[in-house]
């Protein structure tokens, strides 16, 4: 049953794919068809990463309410990017290579978010209100870290720093998003084949390792496949915060399993069609470019906060 509805999840995800490309198609077309191509790759891009992200990281924290974005990942991205800014200038940063400026934001990214996933799982990763408090005292410190060099900037510099805040899908370079897909197909792939070791994960650290698992090359290996997957999303068109927790949530809801075989690739398909989903009707039958992301951050804001109301009743 639970193979059945992947299936159908990977059929609608075409259908949608192909209703996004054709939707009023006029002259010139194979003009209109890159960009419309460009666009939709960026979104399944995006999309998929942050789902298949979310589950792994929900899997070694060992709960469901927590995403990359919660516990300060979207401020650590902030950071950077007013770092970069700070030393480069926003001249010197445009006069940069668009593949060499991806990648180092990819390589500092999945490093430093690496080293920050790796802390916090240290300690009490199984509180959950412990994560969330040090994950949120982390991002206001990042916060505040960025918005004190930003204070330091030229208004120019500071426009640059500005952009790269919101989550944008109509600046994608084509190069960029060739990376982006292979480093992200080859993350799943890898994650694919970790998935038994990822259900005896799931059963917690201690059980895991009664199981004869070695848990924390686990947890290692699964938190760099993590970080490469939210790094190239988020270098892409940069954060979305709330996007993973409401794909992972509709993929154990929509599938109702347990295995990783299945969580990983329903939830791809599912942060997918959720933004080709919503860019299709905000761009294509409302004439909006700018609500998506919100439209998304609002429906998994009040998704958490469903998530830890239920939780507290329990």
């Amino acid at each position: 049953m639970a193979e059945r509805r992947v299936l159908w999840l990977a059929l609608a995800l075409l259908a949608l794919c192909a209703a996004f490309l054709a939707w009023q198609l006029r002259a010139p077309m194979g003009f209109i068809l890159g960009l419309r191509a460009a666009k939709l790759g960026a979104l399944v891009c995006v999309g998929a990463a942050t789902g298949a992200a979310t589950i792994l990281f929900q899997t070694v924290a060992s709960n469901r309410l927590l995403t990359p974005g919660l516990v300060g990942f979207d401020a650590l991205f902030i950071l950077l990017q007013t770092l970069l800014v700070l030393a480069l200038g926003g001249v010197g940063l445009a006069q940069l290579p668009a593949s060499l400026r991806f990648g180092m934001e990819v390589i500092a990214l999945a490093a430093a978010s690496t080293a920050l996933f790796g802390l916090l799982l240290r300690r009490d990763a199984c509180d959950v209100t412990r994560m969330i408090l040090t994950g949120i005292i982390l991002g206001v410190m990042l916060r505040g870290l960025a918005e004190m060099v930003q204070r330091l900037m030229d208004p120019s510099d500071f426009a640059v720093v500005q952009q790269a805040m919101f989550a944008s899908f109509g600046r994608v370079d084509p190069q960029q998003l060739a990376v982006s897909a292979v480093v992200l197909l080859a993350a799943l792939a890898a994650a694919l084949r970790m998935a038994p070791a990822l259900d005896v994960a799931a059963l917690g650290r201690s059980t895991a390792r009664g199981l004869g698992l070695d848990h924390d090359r686990l947890v290692l290996v699964t938190l760099l496949l993590m970080a490469a997957m939210v790094s190239v999303s988020t270098a892409l068109v940069g954060p979305i915060t709330f996007l993973g927790l409401l794909t992972a949530s509709l993929a154990r809801q929509l599938t109702g399993s347990h295995r990783h075989a299945i969580l990983l690739p329903a939830a791809a398909m599912i942060g997918a069609l959720i933004l080709v989903a919503g860019q299709f009707v905000f761009e294509r039958l409302m004439g909006s470019q700018s609500a998506l992301a919100v439209i998304v951050e609002l429906f998994g804001g009040l998704l958490f906060l469903a998530l830890v109301l239920k939780r507290r009743r329990r």
